[in-house]
């Protein structure tokens, strides 16, 4: 009788309402493939990394965020409270047991007739269980496995975005430094100049409007200096921010080192498409909006599972007397069960409408996938054509640095030889500075649009 009693149980209890989770099927492989030009290439995708920089001093920054940056540690807690949660929802549909000792005295009203005064004493253990037999306590749990799988996939997207920041605020520092360098470097040669013809007016050998020309130039190249060492500075505490530093805390971190941004990155472009459709739904932010769909569609079979019949089953197993001193004898044991069942009647509607809002939540979450999918695959896309356009432009860049530096030389030539003046070759000068920040910050901006690259394909280091 026991036997058939407990495989009875296990059938009821294997009885789960509500839908099971069926991945969307929109947006296969194919159409990742071809929306993104991608080649076929293994189902992983080839090793893509920050090391590629090759620059120590990036490469240690990232490793101190990874560990103690502010974000982090935010996503480090959520995912604890994910897995307690989870931890809490697996024992729900379990017996509880507690131990209990109770004291009892009852003192009769006189105008009951009789009259007594009456004590009692309880100990024991009292154990109480709700028989899942719908499978509400089960969906409840699913739920909260994939909440707790959804924490682990966003402490990932923390990792993926707070490598991409560094790795930006990083570039946009040397850019600074590398832009202040470069007009500290023709401030010097243009101070020379506005000396030399300095000496010259004062001698007569040359007019008014040549030395203001050349101080003009002087000025025009140091107005630029404070804006740089501000972009350089802010650069810096932005980088200390996201370590969770104080500002000027990275300054001996940061000096010293080759400057990337003074030359081109050297990227094989082919890379891009190398890579698996499968990169987009792998990111991290995607993978966390599906366990978050996952979550909801389990709420809605808990909400369904409401509207059925709830079990339970509670009792006492202890010792009860009228007094202290007979409380542990042999007669003085005692026990009690009392199962209950429940059917929900009438609630005003508020169970149906439950399943109703859980539903339109998962409707909300679908959408919200489907969302997060396409920004996904718009962001690598759009990443891809910024790294080709922006090498395109880097050519022309350093083609156009390389013949005003040219142009400069051959000025200065004529100048000498006194074919033309000197405000050509101020001119000449300022057009070289500028055409070399142009090559400059197009090479930081290769770097950029890489680094967005690497985020969007959920790159972390």
């Amino acid at each position: 009788m026991m036997k058939r009693a407990l495989i009875l149980l296990m059938l009821l209890t294997a009885c789960t309402v509500g839908p099971d989770y069926e991945q969307p099927a929109f947006f296969d492989d194919k159409a990742l493939e071809q929306s993104l030009d991608l080649k076929p290439v293994a189902a992983k995708a080839p090793e893509i990394s920050y090391l590629a920089f090759q620059d120590k001093t990036l490469n240690k920054l990232l490793e101190e965020a990874m560990r103690q940056a502010p974000t982090v540690r935010i996503a480090l807690t959520r995912l604890k409270q994910a897995r307690a949660s989870l931890s809490i929802q697996k024992v729900a549909g379990l017996p509880t047991i507690d131990a209990s000792g109770k004291y009892n005295y009852v003192k009769e009203s006189r105008n009951l007739g009789l009259v007594y005064d009456e004590d009692t004493y309880q100990v024991g253990l009292d154990a109480s269980w709700e028989i899942d037999i719908f499978g509400s306590i089960r969906r409840q749990t699913e739920a909260a496995a994939a909440n707790a799988r959804a924490a682990v996939a966003n402490l990932q997207n923390v990792y993926v975005s707070l490598a991409a920041e560094v790795a930006d605020q990083y570039i946009s520092y040397r850019t600074a430094e590398q832009l202040l360098n470069n007009a500290q470097e023709n401030l010097k040669l243009q101070s020379d100049i506005y000396q030399t013809v300095r000496v010259k007016f004062e001698a007569g050998l040359a007019d008014e409007m040549t030395l203001d020309q050349t101080g003009y130039a002087v000025q025009t190249t140091q107005m630029q200096i404070p804006e740089y060492q501000t972009q350089k500075e802010e650069s810096a505490n932005a980088l200390a921010l996201l370590l969770g530093r104080l500002p000027g805390d990275l300054k001996n971190e940061l000096a010293g080192g080759r400057n990337l941004t003074a030359k081109r990155f050297q990227y094989n472009l082919a890379h891009l498409f190398e890579l698996p459709a499968s990169v987009v739904r792998d990111r991290p932010d995607v993978k966390a909006a599906e366990e978050s769909l996952i979550a909801q569609n389990a709420l809605v079979g808990a909400a369904i599972a409401d509207l059925y019949p709830k079990v339970s089953l509670s009792g006492l197993l202890g010792f009860e007397s009228f007094h202290m001193r007979d409380l542990l004898k042999k007669r003085s044991w005692t026990y009690s069960y009392a199962p209950e069942i429940s059917l929900p009647i009438f609630h005003w509607g508020a169970l149906k409408n439950n399943v109703a809002l859980q539903e339109a939540k998962k409707e909300e979450e679908l959408v919200t996938y489907q969302q997060t999918l396409l920004q996904a695959a718009h962001e690598i896309k759009n990443a891809m054509t910024a790294i080709q356009n922006e090498y395109r432009r880097n050519t022309s860049a350093e083609r156009a640095f390389r013949q005003m530096d040219n142009v400069l030389s051959l000025t200065r030539g004529k100048y000498e030889q006194g074919l033309v003046e000197m405000s050509d070759v101020l001119d000449a000068e300022l057009r070289r500075l500028s055409a070399q920040n142009d090559w400059v910050n197009s090479n930081a901006a290769i770097y950029q649009n890489i680094i967005q690259f690497y985020k969007a394909t959920g790159t972390v280091q």
